[in-house]
């Protein structure tokens, strides 16, 4: 069975004393448990990842892994300003968000360079959460499963197997920041259509990869998501800011 998992991606946001307060108050609601059979991560920017390590191992919040919010296609090299996976293993990480629909519009990323990403994430032997996701325009025009899925393909061809040790998040572009969110029948939709697609290359990865759904996630629509039986948990954006909320959505 695959596990839930609920993934909190700051974006960039945050500072030294607001990510010390963040990490306390989600210590102390995780202090009595919860439910079993789910894994959780946040993404801070990459200025405080060694901090939020450091705090998570402080408060010994077992329940908490860390992430980053990407990471470069290259290993090492004169690549001014970015960060390698293996620099990124060595503070801790064991998520590593790539191809988020931020990263596709403002800095023009490819699938081929995703997967690229994708591969650096796997070779350092952590887990990559490869984002997807359709425009309103592409929804509206009636391509919305066409172009997710002719995302997912690219992948295939690239990854092939090593998808099974991967995360997908389905983020539909007009739900991100908007306030605006699928319904849970639509996500499941098109959950189950990008689970069908990896089925056509493998049946077995497609049983095995978490797909989480990323677009207004919050804690009064958490509970009808995670119940569909294709979505494994969230990609949490402006909700994972706030611990209660995120702490909420954990629990939904």
């Amino acid at each position: 069975m695959r596990p839930l998992i609920v993934i909190g991606n700051w974006k960039m946001h945050g500072s030294l004393a607001s990510n010390q307060d963040w990490l306390k108050s989600v210590a102390r609601g995780m202090q009595s448990g919860m439910p079993a059979g789910r894994k959780f991560a946040i993404c801070p920017p990459f200025a405080y990842l060694a901090q939020c390590g450091s705090l998570i191992k402080e408060h010994a919040i077992a329940f908490l892994s860390l992430g980053a919010q990407d990471v470069s296609s290259q290993g090492s090299g004169a690549y001014t300003g970015e960060v390698s996976a293996a620099m990124l293993k060595e503070l801790g990480c064991q998520y590593v968000i790539v191809g988020h629909s931020e990263r596709r519009q403002l800095h023009h990323e490819v699938d081929e360079v995703v997967a690229a990403k994708a591969l650096q994430v796997l070779d350092s032997g952590m887990t990559p959460v490869i984002c997807v996701g359709e425009t309103a325009d592409e929804r509206n025009s009636g391509r919305a499963e066409e172009i997710v899925c002719a995302q997912v393909a690219k992948q295939v061809s690239v990854l092939q197997d090593r998808l099974a040790d991967c995360l997908i998040a389905y983020e539909p572009v007009w739900a991100i920041g908007t306030g605006k969110v699928a319904s849970a029948q639509v996500a499941q939709d098109m959950h189950r259509a990008i689970r069908l697609r990896l089925a056509e290359f493998d049946e077995d990865v497609a049983s095995h990869v978490g797909i989480l759904y990323g677009g207004s996630v919050k804690p009064d629509n958490a509970v009808e998501l995670f119940a569909m039986p294709d979505i494994d948990g969230g990609l949490v954006g402006g909700a994972s800011l706030n611990p209660q909320d995120f702490l909420a959505i954990c629990q939904a």
